[in-house]
């Protein structure tokens, strides 16, 4: 099973405070861990929210709303996907995440062909199918 861990901003990573050397040393050290074991399939960190936007959609209509938005605890610094056996083993790699200071994470699993059921004709996941292989190779 895949799971997004999905890392919560705070008001430094808001601000634009990049991680001082040390965590970087240890995430560093963690994600590589994570790499090692092949639970590790993508890993970033986000700019903070007054770099992006949002874009609400209401019918053929669209509207671009531009950061910084206000509510941090509803934005995110960073991410993980992850690769694992179980969300219980998810759950054993994050308590090992080097963070402290109140960071909050959330993972979530990901939604795997077979969640879809009959909804996904063959016809689909032939083309679900050949748009990740397409998507792979031009990511390598």
């Amino acid at each position: 099973m895949r799971v997004m861990v999905l890392v919560k901003a705070d008001k430094d990573s808001e601000a634009g405070v990049m991680p001082s050397e040390g965590l970087l040393t240890q995430m560093g050290a963690y994600n590589e861990e994570l790499v090692k074991a092949g639970v590790m399939l993508a890993g970033d960190g986000l700019h903070p929210s007054s770099k992006g936007l949002r874009m609400r959609f209401s019918g053929s209509q669209r509207t671009i709303i531009d950061g910084p938005f206000a509510e941090t605890k509803e934005l995110l610094a960073g991410f993980w996907i992850w690769q694992v056996r179980s969300f219980d083993e998810a759950v054993e790699w994050l308590k090992r995440a080097p963070f402290d200071g109140g960071t909050e994470i959330e993972m979530r699993p990901i939604f795997e062909m077979e969640d879809f059921g009959e909804a996904l004709t063959p016809e689909l996941r032939e083309q679900e199918e050949r748009l990740r292989a397409e998507a792979a190779k031009r990511a390598g």
